[in-house]
């Protein structure tokens, strides 16, 4: 009989999330050549998370009940249809295109369970204190297949057109969904406990009054959308401020991935052990907010990969002893449906953040900044007070 296993986990979400980098970069153009603008081009991207906000929490309930390895193969085989369409979108001009584009968005978003669930399928298969080191695995595969799948999409739309990166996005997570079948063990037999069934309001309610779990939830928030603020308006920022073109963003994207990936996937484990989760939460909120308040004013590049580096370092450190955190104190019924509330609490900030932080971007190049590391900076102290026990 196959056993639980890390490393197939692991391979599961990256190889997923090589598909979602190489399609995320290019979504905007393709929108904008099939005639979006504006507010338009905002919906269609924050299509997939709205439709992640509504399911996640539907999925990670539903694997308590049936199972991890069900939600994952069905999670894997929409992705594979929902980039197949992205393809189809080529195909076509003018509204026909941008509506199949936007179907092709919500329904990925409405398939994409594969965070949550393997967050919960880790939980599974780790001890506590070895579940912070597990989840960071997480980290280390969203960050990689994020310095991969912008390139294999560049190489992908060079050689096969307009149409190419959705196939080779397609094929990659085909590939995924097969070799689920044959060597994704289950971590959660259907016959194990089986918690009460909770409507979504109720299962949140319930969530956040265990305790400690709402608190974590909504540091989790915070932390990502200070996370999605960056994110949403460095291009911006590098362009206007060191006049770099799209090759040269695309490295600096590149170099952030890659140091989140080495801290979660090579040193979490150590510094959990060595610092404890609670004192990592706070000071990685603390490294987050003060990197963002320097990074609009670093003086040349030197300074400015400093700088990135110790946001990247800060960012890629805080998600796995978070969610490590809310797992402990989630009873071993609840996993999949706790995590999967937390993980839409993440989405909702990857909707709101943008928003924001672009809209603070008619003031000055550095307002986005500086409100978030505000928020990052009070996030960091209320965890303090909160998490760390009183001397």
């Amino acid at each position: 009989m196959r056993q639980p296993s890390l490393l197939i986990i692991f391979l599961t979400v990256f190889i997923d999330l090589i598909g979602f980098g190489i399609v995320m970069p290019l979504l905007p153009r393709y929108a904008e050549r099939y005639g979006a603008h504006g507010l338009q081009i905002g919906a269609i991207i924050g299509a997939f998370s709205l439709m992640q906000l509504i399911f996640a929490p539907l999925w990670g309930q539903l694997s308590d009940r049936i199972g991890r390895r069900p939600v994952l193969l069905i999670s894997n085989l929409g992705a594979a249809g929902a980039y197949a369409l992205f393809a189809v979108s080529a195909r076509y001009a003018g509204t026909a295109g941008l509506l199949i584009l936007l179907a092709s968005r919500v329904f990925a978003g409405i398939c994409g369970a594969n965070l949550s669930v393997a967050s919960a399928y880790i939980a599974d298969v780790t001890t506590p204190e070895n579940r912070s080191k597990g989840m960071g695995m997480i980290g280390m595969a969203f960050g990689l297949g994020f310095i991969l799948g912008p390139v294999v999409g560049g190489i992908a739309f060079k050689h096969f057109g307009l149409a190419g990166p959705g196939w080779v996005a397609a094929g990659l997570c085909s590939l995924n969904f097969i070799s689920g079948l044959f060597i994704l063990a289950e971590s959660h037999p259907p016959g194990a406990a089986m918690p009460e069934r909770k409507n979504r309001l109720a299962q949140i309610a319930h969530t956040i009054k265990i305790p400690q779990v709402g608190l974590l939830v909504g540091l989790y928030f915070l932390a990502t959308f200070s996370f999605t603020c960056f994110e949403s308006t460095i291009p911006l920022l590098l362009e206007k401020r060191f006049h770099f073109d799209e090759e040269k963003i695309g490295y600096l994207f590149a170099y952030c991935g890659l140091m989140g990936a080495l801290i979660q996937g090579g040193l979490i484990g150590q510094l959990v052990k060595r610092f404890g989760e609670s004192t990592l939460i706070w000071g990685s909120l603390m490294v987050v907010a003060a990197s963002l308040a320097a990074i609009p004013y670093a003086g040349g590049l030197a300074a400015l990969l400093v700088v990135l580096a110790l946001f990247s370092a800060g960012s890629g450190i805080n998600r796995a002893p978070t969610m490590g955190l809310i797992s402990r104190f989630t009873p071993a019924d609840e996993q999949g449906a706790t995590l999967g509330v937390a993980q839409s609490a993440a989405t909702l900030a990857r909707v709101l953040g943008p928003v924001f932080a672009t809209g603070l971007l008619k003031y000055s190049l550095a307002a986005p900044y500086l409100a978030c590391a505000g928020i990052a900076l009070s996030a960091g102290l209320l965890a303090r007070k909160k998490l760390l026990p009183s001397k």
